[in-house]
């Protein structure tokens, strides 16, 4: 699509229709035809002629592919410092003129893949698909490498992305910039590029202050918590990437251990006693967080729990168990969707006996309800705790969406090859943890053996399951 019928059929969509509209012509936009005065009967909608213009210009030169990677790399980085002190508005249509200006050529597209359909099974398929794959790539790819060439260039695009997500729902012409940047992402952050690293309490303060900023399962309250979650009982690694040097693009904390751990408290209590590694015969990870919006969507986690079991399995060679102790973030809102069914299926038996216990019979999901609300701190054995962890097995146990759990902490350890081996009553009574699963955990294992396997049956629709799990019921 040339210049002049891009802008009339693109920039037409962003200007007011009707009474006082802006010609659409592409010449006339580019002359600058008094678009900036003019009222919109959609404000939100209008683009102003100048903005495009001072965006659009510098946005071609950074793709222009006569000049060298690093004068396209000088550009970017210019065009990066006018967006940082841009309004809201000029940074959406700079995003859409991204997505939209520089996308592939369709008509070369077309052309290249009928050539490939036809060279299929000849001499010539192997031609035919370099041809198509360079018709693939598109002005948008190489805008967004050049961004990639100058030290900040990647902060740069990460952030971007992260500011593009949220959008996305409501703004469908973005999607094409958006998928354009994860699948480069894929490549440059592919955990072949990522170091292993440990931070400890000896890492930069400026480093360990990121553990504070980041930490999303479980919130570092002072110096002296962070501290303890990096003492010397404790192990914190993290992936970081060359073009990111300072800041974990995911890190996971260990704490060691004498059995698998069915509680946090002890592992957050900062007057707790160290434990001696050489007594230690179990690695918990207790937390794991990405710490990079613009990387959604990029897996780092697996990669990560591999490489950390490979460095404690060197370190400590005593260690002989791998588990997690983990939240169940999604159980709560399951719950309540799902109440009126669980309650139906219970066997009547059982059903009279939690009536008793809550008061009510017959028991109904508003009368269960009610007595969550009031935020029960009861013993395990009781009704109403076995009715709230019979539930908890059936959500993480055997609820799938589209062959995968539907939790997505579950989703993550399962897929990784590790099976459900605990769930614990009241193990993080915070007010998170209540929040999320009215104070319940559990425990992911790793048994290194078992991981394929484990993989083969989710691929299957069977969540691995630990028999005390599976026999969880009132």
């Amino acid at each position: 699509m040339n210049p002049a019928s891009w802008w009339g059929q693109k920039v037409s969509d962003w200007l007011p229709k009707g009474k006082g509209a802006v010609p659409t012509d592409g010449h006339a936009l580019a002359a600058g035809s008094g678009a900036a005065t003019v009222k919109a009967e959609r404000p939100a909608e209008v683009l102003d002629a100048a903005v495009v213009r001072k965006v659009l210009k510098p946005l071609q030169a950074v793709a222009d592919s006569t000049v060298s990677e690093v004068e396209g790399g000088r550009r970017a980085r210019a065009f990066a410092q006018w967006y940082a002190a841009a309004s809201a508005q000029e940074r959406r249509r700079a995003c859409i003129l991204m997505s939209e200006r520089f996308a592939p050529d369709p008509q070369r597209i077309r052309q290249a893949r009928e050539a490939y359909e036809t060279a299929v099974g000849t001499a010539e398929e192997g031609v035919a698909e370099i041809r198509l794959r360079k018709a693939l790539y598109s002005d948008r790819t190489r805008l967004l490498q050049r961004f990639a060439v100058f030290p900040e260039g990647m902060r740069f695009l990460v952030d971007l992305r992260a500011e593009l997500l949220p959008q996305l729902k409501a703004e469908k012409r973005l999607l094409a910039l958006d998928a354009e940047l994860e699948s480069l992402f894929s490549t440059w952050f592919d955990v072949a590029f990522l170091e292993l690293r440990r931070i400890s309490w000896d890492s930069p303060a400026s480093l360990v202050e990121k553990l504070i900023q980041y930490e999303a399962v479980h919130d570092i309250k002072s110096w002296a918590d962070v501290k303890n979650r990096l003492d010397s009982d404790r192990r914190c690694y993290g992936f970081f990437h060359a073009r990111l040097p300072d800041e974990p693009l995911i890190f996971v904390e260990v704490a060691f251990t004498r059995e698998i751990a069915s509680n946090i408290v002890p592992l957050l209590d900062e007057t707790a006693e160290a434990v001696d590694l050489k007594q230690a015969t179990t690695a918990i990870f207790y937390s794991i967080s990405n710490t990079q919006t613009g990387l959604k969507g990029i897996s780092f986690g697996d990669s990560l729990i591999k490489r950390v079991v490979e460095t404690l399995k060197a370190d400590f060679p005593q260690l002989k168990t791998f588990a997690t102790l983990s939240p169940i973030p999604g159980f709560r809102g399951w719950y309540r969707k799902n109440a009126a069914r669980l309650l139906q299926e219970l066997p009547d038996k059982h059903r009279r006996t939690l009536g008793r216990f809550i008061g009510f019979e017959p028991v109904t999901p508003e009368h269960i309800q009610a007595w969550l609300d009031q935020g029960p701190h009861l013993d395990a054995k009781c009704p109403g705790a076995r009715w709230l962890l019979h539930c908890a097995s059936r959500y993480l146990g055997h609820e799938l969406e589209q062959g995968r759990p539907v939790d997505p902490v579950a989703r993550f350890h399962l897929g990784n090859g590790a099976r459900i081996e605990n769930i614990h009553w009241m193990a993080d009574p915070s007010a998170k943890g209540m929040q999320q699963s009215w104070g319940m955990m559990v425990n992911y294992l790793y048994d290194l053996k078992k991981l394929d396997r484990h993989r083969k049956m989710l691929g299957e629709g069977k969540i691995p399951l630990a028999g005390g799990v599976a026999d969880l019921s009132l």
